[in-house]
C-alpha cells in the first residue's frame, strides 16, 4: 500500500519559515509527479505547488516567491520550504503523488501562522 507521510507542521509566527517534508513509500518515486495542497477551515482544498518527475515546478500565485518545492529522489522525499509566512497560509497541508491514473494523498499536517 502506498504511503505518503508528511511532517514539519506546527505553529510559526508571521514572517517566519517552516519546511514541510513528505516521505513516500511503495511507489517508484522518481517517475511520480509530486505536489503540496492545502485546505483551510471552511474552504476547498487548493494547489500550493507541484514538481514533476523532470523537476518542472508550478506554484499558486499566492505563494510565488515565498514557497519553494523540491524533491530528493534518492530519499523518496518532497519538500516545501515556506518563507515569509502569512496568517492566511494557515491550513492543513497535504502531500500528493500522481502517475497516470494513480493518485495518492498523505494524511496532512497542520500549519498555523500567528499574526
Amino acid at each position: 500500500q502506498v504511503q505518503l507521510v508528511e511532517s514539519g507542521g506546527g505553529l510559526v509566527q508571521a514572517g517566519g519559515s517552516l519546511r514541510l517534508t513528505c516521505v513516500a513509500s511503495r511507489i517508484i518515486f522518481s517517475i511520480n509527479d509530486m505536489g503540496w495542497y492545502r485546505q483551510a477551515p471552511g474552504k476547498q482544498r487548493e494547489l500550493v505547488a507541484t514538481i514533476t518527475s523532470d523537476r518542472s515546478t508550478n506554484y499558486a500565485d499566492s505563494v510565488k516567491g515565498r514557497f519553494t518545492i523540491s524533491r530528493d529522489n534518492a530519499r523518496n522525499t518532497v519538500y516545501l520550504q515556506m518563507n515569509s509566512r502569512k496568517p492566511e497560509d494557515t491550513a492543513v497541508y497535504y502531500c500528493n503523488s500522481r502517475y497516470r491514473s494513480a493518485d495518492y494523498w498523505g494524511q496532512g499536517t497542520q500549519v498555523t501562522v500567528s499574526s
